[in-house]
Order: C-alpha cells, then sequence, then structure tokens
C-alpha cells in the first residue's frame, strides 16, 4: 500500500475514533436536522403547501441542512489540532503532513453521509417517497458528496485561521444560516425582491434544486451542471487555500 494511502487511513482512524469521543456533537448534528423537518412538516407545512406535499419539497433542503451542518463541524477538530500541539506532535512522524486534513475530510464525509441517511430514515418513516430510479439516487449522492467536500475543505479553511476551537465553531452557524435563503424550504419566487436576487445566486439553492429533482424522479441537467460546477469551485477554493493556510502555520 502507498505510503500516502497508508498514512491517510490512520488518520482517517483517528479522526472517526475522537467521533466517538463526541458523540453530543454528532447527535445534535443528526437531531437537529431531524427537529427541524419535523417542525416544518408538521408545523408549517399546512400552511405553506395546503396540498400536502410539502414533505416531498422539504426534504432535500433538510438533506443540505444537514451535511452542511455537520460538514462545518470539521473546522473544531482542526484548529484543536493547531492549537493543542497536536500537530508538532505529527511533525515529527514519518508521515504526509497533508494527510493530517484528508483525514479529517474523509471522515466528515463519512460521519455526514450516516446522519443523512438517518434523516432520510425519519423521513422515509412520515411518508417521504422520492420517485427517483437508482441511478438518479445515485447521481444525487454525487451532488452531495461533491458540496459535502466543498463544505469539508471550506471547514478546514475556517479551522486553520481560527485561534481556538470555540472560534472556529462560528463557521457552523453560517452554514446554518444560509439553507434558509435559499430554496430549501420555501420557492425562491414566492420571497421579497430583496432576498429574492440572493437565494437564486447562492451556491445552496442549485445544489437543493438538482438533488430535488435527481429524487423526485425528473432532473434538469442544467441545473445538475450549475450544481456541480458551484460545488467544484468551492472545493477548488477551499482545498487550494487550506494547503497554503496548514503548510504556513506548520512551519512555524
Amino acid at each position: 500500500m502507498p505510503a500516502a494511502i497508508l498514512d491517510a487511513s490512520v488518520l482517517i482512524g483517528r479522526s472517526l475514533r475522537h467521533t466517538r469521543r463526541a458523540l453530543d456533537t454528532l447527535l445534535i448534528g443528526v437531531l437537529l436536522p431531524v427537529m427541524i423537518l419535523l417542525l416544518f412538516v408538521y408545523v408549517f407545512g399546512g400552511a405553506i403547501d395546503p396540498g400536502g406535499r410539502y414533505l416531498t419539497y422539504v426534504v432535500p433542503g433538510i438533506v443540505l441542512l444537514c451535511a452542511g451542518y455537520g460538514a462545518a463541524g470539521t473546522a473544531v477538530p482542526v484548529a484543536a489540532d493547531m492549537t493543542t500541539g497536536a500537530i508538532d506532535r505529527f511533525r515529527s512522524l514519518p508521515i504526509l503532513r497533508s494527510a493530517v486534513l484528508v483525514g479529517h475530510v474523509t471522515a466528515s464525509i463519512v460521519r455526514n453521509l450516516v446522519s443523512t441517511a438517518l434523516v432520510l430514515l425519519v423521513a422515509f418513516a412520515i411518508g417521504y417517497r422520492p420517485g427517483a430510479d437508482p441511478g438518479q439516487w445515485l447521481a444525487a449522492l454525487g451532488v452531495l458528496v461533491l458540496y459535502l467536500l466543498a463544505m469539508s475543505w471550506l471547514a478546514v479553511c475556517f479551522g486553520l485561521l481560527a485561534s481556538s476551537a470555540e472560534g472556529a465553531s462560528s463557521f457552523s452557524f453560517v452554514i446554518l444560516f444560509l439553507p434558509y435563503l435559499s430554496s430549501a424550504f420555501v420557492p425562491v419566487d414566492t420571497m421579497p425582491a430583496v432576498l429574492r436576487g440572493f437565494a437564486a445566486h447562492q451556491p445552496l439553492t442549485p445544489v437543493i434544486e438538482a438533488i430535488r429533482g435527481l429524487l423526485a424522479g425528473a432532473p434538469d441537467g442544467g441545473t445538475v451542471a450549475l450544481a456541480a460546477a458551484w460545488s467544484a469551485g468551492l472545493l477548488a477554493l477551499g482545498y487550494g487555500a487550506a494547503t497554503y493556510l496548514f503548510g504556513r502555520r506548520a512551519r512555524r
């Protein structure tokens, strides 16, 4: 096995073991989106969509909310590694330095896919019935994973910039706020003009609409391509910035 893959696998295992010790964070990452799902479906859903189809509309938005919140949590362990001396210990070991970040990001993807699956199980339990075929499910998964990679690497940047783990946690508030200014919960064209322009052109809206169309069995190719372009661009930005910041801080 190549040394880089071996180093990354060891550090992925380390990050996942840390997850087991922070079950409260993991539970919040799952329970909060589930509670928001139930709130919007059973409290607000009837007013938003009296026809009873709101569950089908809102589930993709909740999936993105859950995934984004979990990815944002990557900033905290990265900041902890940088501020508690862990990175200094890694520098004394014969491992690829970038494997530290790869370990955090990959563990984040695993955690988020598990929590997203649990949210979908709750949605199925309360009546969600998507019309997607297996190929469309795989395409939706691909869009979601690309978005998760982008958010995870951006979270790594926040973790590297933060002076403490507590400061890094502020990134999660940004990620939690953005879905409310997208098409996650209501169509963009129902918003006031000032918000409509932002909601229509921010990256989360095409990602949500792409997943919504794929899960409904009626994907729009242009929307899927736009979602992939947004996520790929944010991924390139996050990865490039994280690599630069990590190299600069590791040399100190």
